[in-house]
């Protein structure tokens, strides 16, 4: 079973921004097993998303990777604004 992990992430971030408009979501490469993700908010977002010490960006982070090791993959993700 594929799984979509552009539509799971966006799933995981909406909930967590004030500008739900502004969550974009892309997958920059899939070289194989290694998948990197890309995740834009807006500058208002930024500390809502990443979470006191990293807490909210690890938690989604840790979900990723679980669903990804279950298809022998890797996931990288980077939160950015715009």
């Amino acid at each position: 079973m594929a799984v979509n992990y552009e539509q799971m992430i966006h799933d995981l971030v909406k909930p967590l921004v004030v500008n739900p408009d502004d969550l974009v979501v892309k997958k920059l490469s899939d070289d194989g097993n290694i998948i990197a993700m890309q995740i834009f908010v807006h500058p208002d977002d930024l500390g809502r998303v990443i979470g006191k010490n990293g807490r909210i960006a690890n938690a989604v982070r840790t979900i990723a990777y679980a669903s990804a090791s279950r298809e022998h993959k890797r996931i990288t993700i980077n939160i950015e604004s715009f």
